[in-house]
């Protein structure tokens, strides 16, 4: 990269560090400041805001949550902003520790609430004056993006038929990839579209932030896909019509077991392996906090059957919280082995307290098959 540092003759600066111990980072600051000063970094934060999307997630509860960086100007609430193709008025902004700030100046990153959906990182915002103007702006974009993509949709030609018959055993593999938060999403699908092969095209056909619902099942049904969730769940809906059409989706919380998964099926070299099956879903009514035991859920069995010490992930808002064991089943005041749908009852998640009120309890146990993609 020809980045020669000052001990060897260069003009770069730099430093040993360890975070975990804390070593040096007091120097590191020291000569981050030097370099600035040097450089006379300055930016005007009397003007509009202008930076950029560093990370986009969605927030059941809030919407659509953007981190961002300014880059110059000051973002204060009530702003109107551009990013991309989605705008909205910034109903408030958060800082690195989820505290509420006022106001942000250049360079300064903070997780906006407002925009209408989640930009793509890397995205520049702007802050616009007038709202019609910015919806209007942010529609033709969505526009010209809707077009660029049925433009760059790849029609069969006489030439790609001969290749395939020459080829000889062809096979496309239609992915829907859906994540917690953007970065991942673009990841994982970039991952995934460059393992196709001659024989075996990979193709992403939708990508999203979110969690999966009953029309990425209806769009997978359309496109014979596979769903690919990365740190989220299907809603109960959109695992029935997956059941109903015979749709797969697959649930990943590591990003190379997917790809590794996905590899493995366009290699044909599928073993047999353990796979999670779902064995119960809970909802949960009401929250019991008992001193020396922790924090009890009473709930209601809606589906399946659940069983001392099983497997448990809680899901809230469709993103998965937290995996564990069970720690306790019981009806009223006695233990019991097993639960049915329908019935009532109190759980606890060992060495886990965070439970709320309308969160989901999915048990859950690992079998061993044969694997198919």
């Amino acid at each position: 990269m020809n980045i020669l540092v000052e001990d060897w003759g260069g003009k770069y600066q730099c430093q040993e560090i360890s975070a975990k111990q804390g070593i040096n980072v007091d120097k590191l600051l020291e000569k981050v400041l030097l370099e600035t000063d040097l450089l006379e970094l300055k930016a005007n934060p009397n003007k509009k805001a202008v930076g950029a999307v560093i990370e986009s997630s969605l927030d059941k509860g809030r919407g659509y949550l953007a981190t961002v960086l300014v880059q110059e100007g000051t973002l204060h609430p009530g702003d109107v902003m551009l990013c991309g193709s989605f705008y909205g008025r910034v109903k408030s902004m958060f800082n690195e520790r989820g505290q509420k700030v006022t106001e942000a100046g250049p360079s300064t990153p903070v997780s906006v609430l407002g925009l209408n959906g989640a930009p793509a990182a890397g995205e520049k915002f702007n802050v616009m004056t007038d709202e019609r103007e910015a919806k209007s702006i942010a529609a033709k974009r969505e526009q010209l993006l809707r077009i660029q993509g049925i433009k760059t949709q790849k029609h069969m030609t006489l030439e790609e038929i001969g290749r395939r018959i020459a080829i000889g055993n062809f096979k496309e593999l239609n992915i829907i990839v859906k994540g917690d938060v953007d970065g991942s999403v673009e990841a994982l699908s970039d991952s995934l579209i460059k393992l196709s092969t001659e024989e075996v095209k990979v193709n992403v056909i939708h990508k999203a932030v979110g969690g999966i619902s009953e029309s990425d099942v209806l769009l997978a049904e359309a496109s014979d896909a596979v769903i690919v969730g990365f740190q989220v769940r299907p809603t109960t809906e959109a695992r029935k019509a997956a059941e109903r059409e015979g749709i797969e989706i697959r649930l990943y919380s590591v990003i190379y077991d997917c790809i590794n998964e996905v590899k493995d099926g366009i290699e044909g070299m599928l073993e047999p392996e353990k796979k999670e099956e779902v064995i119960a879903t809970a909802e949960v009514k009401q929250i019991f906090r008992i001193s020396k035991v922790g924090t009890i859920a009473g709930c209601i069995m809606r589906d399946g059957k659940m069983v001392q010490k099983a497997k448990v992930r809680l899901i809230r808002d469709g993103i998965v919280i937290y995996t564990g064991e069970l720690g306790s089943l019981q009806i009223g005041k006695d233990a019991v082995k097993e639960v049915v749908s329908g019935k009532e009852c109190g759980m606890s998640i060992a060495g886990y307290n965070d439970i709320k009120e309308g969160d989901m309890i999915e048990g859950f146990q690992i079998i061993e098959i044969k694997r198919t993609l």
